[in-house]
């Protein structure tokens, strides 16, 4: 039995529905997507708790319950009383996503502001699941209470996981945003970047670069995603190449890399061998990118 933590944002999500001109109001965002579906994925034995701050409004209330009804553990979404939760509005290109956000008084920027109750959320963690984005919202202070308490769970035994999640808009420069990535990157055990991100932001020449360029961080597991052409695995001085199954019916590739993220860990969690693992993201994420919306009914 595993307790596996994510930490980040939860959004209100506006998606546009199949009939033109009409869209749904859902719950979405890139940890709490992962944390979603690993919860589908892993046995009901374990338990999925997601750590964020939302607001005293209805919608937040909706959002909560939402959580729960979800089978997560929301004991650690604390209420902010001043703040709301953050939005976004999806717009669709083909199966391609473009996103509007509207998060400047998210309260999810404060879930780092008190230390002893972040550290309390992560006690007897077996997995801690953040990303970027995690990172991004946060102020410079709260950023490094974060990454401290992320520090104290894996030397009390939990394995960190990271998705690198680059989004420039979010940092005051690229130099920032490449500085706190690569800092969080030395407090995990598991990375999981993707590529085309990491080629334009870091000058990575290939896959195999933005592998070792984490594996050097201090990493013991990278897991470079790059959408249907498939990626790699690095597990110390040992790669591997990945592929994904042929999808020629994708509709929305929103949460494809989440869902992947939530497929793989659940699957290591359940003691799968790396490329076991990545395979089972793949199966994961092609299923979600032939409905439209971040969080999708599948079969697992």
């Amino acid at each position: 039995m595993t307790r596996t933590v994510a930490i980040g944002e939860c959004m209100l999500e506006i998606a546009p529905r199949a009939e033109e001109g009409a869209y749904s109001l859902k719950f979405a965002g890139d940890t709490f997507n992962t944390a979603w579906y690993m919860r589908k994925a892993l046995p009901q034995s374990d338990t999925v708790a997601y750590v964020t701050a939302i607001g005293s409004d209805t919608a937040s209330d909706r959002m909560q319950s939402f959580m729960q009804a979800s089978g997560i553990d929301t004991t650690h979404v604390w209420r902010h009383p001043e703040r709301n939760a953050g939005l976004y509005l999806i717009e669709l290109e083909g199966a391609e996503r473009h996103f509007s956000y509207w998060r400047d008084r998210s309260a999810a920027r404060t879930l780092a502001d008190d230390p002893r109750r972040l550290t309390a959320a992560l006690a007897d963690a077996g997995l801690v699941y953040f990303s970027g984005i995690t990172l991004a919202i946060l102020s410079a202070t709260a950023r490094e209470t974060l990454l401290a308490a992320v520090a104290e769970a894996r030397a009390g035994g939990a394995t960190i996981a990271f998705d690198s999640n680059l989004r420039p808009r979010l940092w005051t420069s690229g130099e920032e945003m490449c500085a706190a990535v690569m800092a969080a990157a030395r407090h995990s055990d598991i990375v999981l970047p993707s590529f085309d991100d990491e080629a334009s932001h870091f000058g990575d020449a290939d896959i195999a670069t933005t592998a070792q360029r984490y594996a050097e961080a201090g990493a013991g597991m990278v897991v470079v995603k790059n959408g249907a052409d498939g990626g790699l695995i690095q597990t110390g001085e040992t790669t591997q190449s990945y592929a994904p199954n042929t999808v020629s019916d994708a509709v929305d590739t929103t949460a494809a890399g989440d869902s992947f993220n939530a497929g793989f860990l659940a699957a290591h969690l359940a003691g799968a061998d790396p490329m076991a693992a990545a395979l089972a993201g793949c199966a994961l994420a092609g299923q979600v990118i032939r409905k439209r919306g971040a969080l999708v009914d599948i079969d697992v």
